[in-house]
């Protein structure tokens, strides 16, 4: 679950969607890229100012639900929320499958 990053200067809640289809739309992903990817993703937590609230494939691409740092910014909206973004994203490809969620 996302919450307020409160920095010296901020205070953020930055989220962002973001997906990465595999090339020429192959099915790569299996349970050893799965594992390495989330693994990656996780090494970068350590070394930069964002986090992966969500890392997820299905077949032929990759979503991540990432929060990052910024000056006071909220990227939801008034009407939406971090709950339907993950439902979004889990109902765009055929067999999503969920490899982290904080």
């Amino acid at each position: 679950m996302s919450e307020y990053i409160h920095k010296w200067d901020n205070v953020t809640t930055l989220l962002y969607h973001l997906l990465f289809p595999a090339k020429y739309r192959r099915a790569v992903f299996d349970d050893a890229v799965d594992k390495t990817l989330r693994d990656v993703c996780l090494e970068l937590e350590k070394r930069y100012q964002l986090k992966f609230l969500e890392i997820g494939t299905d077949e032929d691409h990759v979503h991540f639900l990432v929060q990052s740092v910024s000056y006071f910014a909220s990227t939801v909206g008034r009407h939406g929320d971090e709950h339907t973004i993950r439902n979004y994203v889990k109902g765009q490809g055929k067999e999503y499958q969920k490899l982290h969620e904080v």
